[in-house]
């Protein structure tokens, strides 16, 4: 599912709101999770997951293509570990 078929399906079990309102709240949902994760916050969705930010040490890579050595800095990436619905459901067991 992509952002539009979100705030379409919402737009469609919601009558009572204008889809641009819809449009509006979806998208001030998705840019306070990327706020709280840039500031380093963890964000939860209780029974969906929990996203948060690790951080990735600077190491010795390896180019593939050429095999050469190359340094790669640290680095922060975004991690998500699912809730115990999300992952009840998904394996069938509610």
């Amino acid at each position: 599912m992509i952002r539009s078929e979100l705030i379409q399906k919402i737009a469609d079990e919601n009558p009572h709101l204008y889809q641009r309102d819809v449009e509006r709240i979806v998208n001030t949902v998705f840019e306070e999770v990327t706020d709280a994760m840039a500031r380093g916050d963890r964000v939860e969705l209780r029974g969906f997951g929990a996203f948060s930010v690790k951080q990735r040490d600077a190491r010795t890579g390896r180019n593939p293509r050429t095999g050469e050595t190359v340094e790669v800095e640290e680095k922060h990436v975004p991690f998500f570990k699912t809730g115990k619905l999300l992952r009840d459901r998904l394996n069938g067991k509610a």
